[in-house]
């Protein structure tokens, strides 16, 4: 017994205390020895990567804010023997253009236009990014549907004078669609389909309800003043390029990859043909073509607005690039998906619309992401075949306008262009790696 006492007086009758975690192994200090100095060349290198960040911050400070040049009315304000020092950034040019980096040559008194677009555009697509606003369909349906009609109408002034003979041969058009997707509606009711025709015919009804209300819009006289693309510029055309592109080219790359995968030969082989056409052009040969050969094609009197054709050419270009990222996504699905919704009963639509396309949606992001930053960055493109886009008209304030005319003003301009695409470009990124994480099913490596 005394014995077995001895052994019971080193058992421990009670639980340790926890103890927190060593402070050298945890917070920003555990990191840093875990991933910067966890060794001696990590240690070497990290040292090293210090010096150079710290040699480079302290060279962009000192040009863009130390000896920077905020304030004045020309090149004076920017040339070293006129204010006694080395001048760094000139901020006075990018003041002084401001309004022009914006809108161009777009007649001052309208720009109040261009205003109302921006700040409809803004709210809108903030309202939708909000996960808990309310009534976020409604506001997206109103941002596809309605808002492209209204920025149309604001920035070109509307009342495009159709002719009669384009009413004639949309309604033409119309009849016939309509009673295709009649005739279809029929012949598979007859033999024993499932196809609702109410429903088949509402989806084109509802298109050309839209259509028709286009037309009237865009033909109606709403007493402002006409302002011709060829005075747009800067920011407006660079929004407007990259936002049409991103916008089309996701649908129509859709269509695409499902028609590369579908059965039917004709239709594979015609989305093969567009996707690899597309894809084997470079977009500036595209925009060339559009804007100087495509004219030399057309009957005489017929011509298209040069921002229409670039519009075209770059959501056609575009959209072959997202055809191949969403075909990935395609093939990325199991076979399984596939096969548990036919064994449900859903047709081909339903079967990629409810449970195919989601998925691979999902698992493209950041593909679908790269092609709409790389699209956004392709607008300096348009300056080829003379629209000015953000980098165009600064390059042409700063070559052409003799009265800033100075070294810093050149460097200035280009790192005002270059922050510019950055912030748009890094906030389309941050908002995908948002959506990739709230997407996530748990299965991330």
């Amino acid at each position: 017994m005394a014995g077995q006492s001895k052994i019971e007086a080193y058992i421990r009758t009670e639980m340790a205390p926890t103890m927190p975690p060593p402070a050298s192994t945890v917070g920003i200090v555990g990191w840093m020895r875990a991933n910067l100095f966890s060794d001696w060349i990590n240690t070497v290198l990290t040292l090293i990567g210090m010096y150079l960040v710290y040699i480079t911050l302290q060279t962009v400070i000192d040009w863009a804010f130390i000896r920077a040049v905020w304030t004045g009315e020309d090149n004076k304000a920017c040339l070293d023997k006129e204010v006694g020092f080395h001048v760094g950034a000139c901020w006075a040019f990018v003041g002084s253009k401001f309004s022009q980096f914006v809108y161009g040559r777009y007649p001052l008194e309208e720009r109040w236009r261009v205003d109302i677009t921006f700040l409809v555009g803004a709210v809108g697509l903030a309202w939708m990014i909000i996960e808990n606003a309310p009534y976020r369909k409604w506001v997206a349906i109103f941002m596809l549907a309605l808002f492209p009609l209204m920025a149309l109408i604001l920035l070109t002034g509307g009342n495009f004078e159709l002719s009669s003979g384009s009413w004639k041969a949309f309604s033409l058009l119309s009849i016939i669609a309509l009673v295709g997707v009649a005739f279809v509606g029929v012949r598979a009711q007859t033999k024993g389909s499932d196809f609702d025709l109410s429903t088949a015919l509402m989806i084109p009804a509802a298109i050309l309800a839209y259509i028709f209300l286009a037309y009237f819009l865009v033909d109606f006289d709403f007493g402002m003043a006409p302002v011709e693309t060829s005075q747009w510029g800067g920011l407006l055309v660079t929004l407007v390029v990259a936002i049409t592109g991103i916008v089309a080219s996701l649908p129509i790359g859709i269509l695409l990859a499902l028609g590369r995968r579908s059965e039917m030969p004709v239709v594979r082989m015609a989305s093969v043909i567009f996707i690899e056409f597309w894809r084997g052009v470079p977009l500036i040969t595209v925009l060339f073509m559009s804007s100087v050969m495509l004219p030399l094609f057309l009957p005489e009197g017929v011509n298209f607005d040069k921002l229409l054709r670039c519009l075209i050419g770059v959501a056609l270009f575009s959209a072959a690039y997202m055809a191949e990222v969403v075909r990935g996504g395609l093939q990325a699905i199991p076979k399984g998906q596939y096969e548990g919704a036919m064994a449900l009963g859903l047709p081909f639509w339903k079967m990629m619309g409810l449970i195919v396309l989601p998925q691979a949606l999902k698992l493209v992001i950041p593909g679908i992401v790269n092609t709409f930053i790389g699209l956004f960055k392709d607008t300096t493109l348009v300056l080829i075949i003379g629209l000015f886009d953000l980098l165009g008209i600064i390059q042409l304030n700063v070559t052409a306008d003799a009265k800033w005319f100075a070294p810093s003003v050149h460097n200035t301009g280009y790192v005002f262009a270059g922050l510019s695409f950055w912030i748009f470009c890094f906030g389309m990124s941050r908002y995908s790696i948002y959506m990739e994480n709230k997407l996530h099913t748990g299965h991330k490596r």
